[in-house]
């Protein structure tokens, strides 16, 4: 029996990291980011991986020095990507486009993929290994912009990891990039869709004004400060929500929220039973931050082949005790709420904020952020070995503080269902009784079948 993913230890042994510049000459030229990209919200590293099988049409062919040159050949059209962040007056963020390249590390692992378990989700075992942390190369400023490390496995196959500059692109940015690669990779000569910068469509308007409400960047008090208690001994589940999940949820919901979409359903259900599980003071603010796509909003359209930040994090807030107290619907309602917000003017509201406010941070307090990647189409990159096997987040969650962050993932679960993952970190009793909650939601369906819904794991 192959050992589960969370006792799954293996070595890897990795080349000395190297710099892939572009493959032809680059103009050397100074990029504004946008006042999107810029926030200090964005302003760290985002780890990604990708997993791929064996193909016996690849035969004899190599994947790091397939990937290797079709990075190289792909970096003289993203060539800012092959730069440096340099900081202007105000905070601005500028790319100096010097073709210095970005980190490239060749790596052997002595692990098959089927190790892994059948249902491939984050955390992965190792994954520090798998995607290694060069010193000195993860600052945003003066820092390569990229990190890619490409494992061959003992299986013939081979697992793509990267590390992405936030403030340079979001999920549907970085996709654009790796879908240019696996082009590349086969063969192409130019990208199907060549990139765009223009990031000067998302600056702030001049003068800049706000004109919509923003709570996510409300100012912390120093009383108020309230944070999800961090111990030693984390707990981490992956929960699986397949379509009898998620219907037995939308049932909850009145005939008003019956068409609520299943983000809707699924950022409302988590973020109430993690408030309950927290024991959080039922007078004590709460929110959650939804990362919403903001591209379909604008009219005209923004360019194809753009590549920026264009994602708002709208906050739905209220108290603990009016949430947990009131039925699921109230839940979802705020959250919906919150996403239709954001308009095309909500923003421009937000670059001009920016601007005006010196570029805070979001509003970390009570909050909990959500991001949905179900479409951004991490596992349909192909670099010539088909599609991955699981592509997507490393871990369930970004930034220092575990617990206040996390994402809803497509994948499928033991029986080959396809459904949602969202990866979940709480304290080892929070957890306990987070899993509680859930089940009473879910009661209707497999209330002692808790392997059909939770993947747990402490690591």
């Amino acid at each position: 029996m192959a050992p589960t993913p969370t006792s799954l230890v293996f070595k890897v042994r990795r080349c000395k990291p190297e710099l892939v510049a572009p493959a032809k000459p680059t103009p050397h030229e100074f990029k504004q980011l946008s006042d999107i990209d810029d926030q200090e919200g964005l302003r760290f590293q985002i780890p990604l991986i990708q997993f791929y099988k064996y193909d016996p049409l690849m035969k004899g062919r190599d994947p790091v020095r397939v990937i290797r040159e079709a990075l190289a050949k792909t970096l003289v059209f993203y060539y800012p990507f092959a730069g440096r962040l340099r900081e202007g007056p105000g905070r601005k963020l500028v790319v100096e486009c010097t073709g210095e390249g970005i980190i490239f590390i060749e790596a052997d692992a002595d692990v098959t993929l089927e190790q892994f378990g059948d249902s491939l989700q984050p955390p992965f075992p190792c994954w520090e290994e798998l995607l290694f942390d060069v010193p000195g190369s993860g600052g945003i400023l003066n820092c390569p912009l990229l990190l890619i490390q490409v494992t061959r496995l003992k299986c013939e196959g081979f697992i793509f990891a990267l590390r992405l500059n936030h403030t340079m692109s979001d999920a549907p940015g970085v996709v654009q990039f790796m879908m240019a690669v696996g082009e590349m990779a086969r063969g192409a000569s130019a990208p199907s869709i060549l990139p765009v910068w223009q990031r000067h469509l998302l600056q702030a308007r001049d003068p800049p004004h706000v004109t919509c409400t923003h709570r996510e960047y409300d100012e912390i008090v120093a009383d108020t400060i309230i944070s999800i208690p961090v111990d030693d001994n984390m707990a981490h589940c992956t929960i699986f929500f397949g379509p009898t999940e998620v219907s037995t949820l939308r049932r909850f919901m009145p005939h008003h929220l019956k068409q609520c979409s299943t983000f809707e359903l699924l950022t409302a259900c988590i973020w109430r039973c993690r408030t309950i599980a927290l024991h959080t003071k039922p007078h004590e603010v709460v929110r959650v931050l939804c990362i919403v796509n903001a591209r379909a909003k604008f009219d005209p359209p923004l360019p194809t082949g753009y590549y920026g930040n264009v994602f708002a994090f709208s906050v739905a807030l209220t108290t603990a005790g009016k949430l947990c107290e009131n039925p699921l619907g109230y839940a979802v309602e705020l959250v919906k709420k919150a996403k239709d917000n954001v308009t095309e003017e909500y923003m421009r509201s937000v670059s001009d904020l920016m601007v005006i406010k010196g570029r805070p941070h979001f509003y970390g307090v009570g909050s909990y952020v959500v991001s949905n990647v179900t479409r951004a189409r991490f596992g349909e990159v192909d670099y010539g070995w088909g599609k991955s096997v699981y592509g997507g987040p490393v871990k369930g969650e970004v930034g220092a503080i575990p617990g206040v962050s996390c994402f809803q993932i497509p994948g499928k679960n033991s029986k080959g269902e396809n459904g949602i993952m969202v990866p979940i970190s709480m304290p080892v009793q929070a957890m306990e009784r987070f899993l509680k909650q859930l089940d009473c939601l879910l009661k209707d369906q497999h209330v002692t079948d808790k392997k059909s819904k939770f993947i747990v794991s402490s690591l």
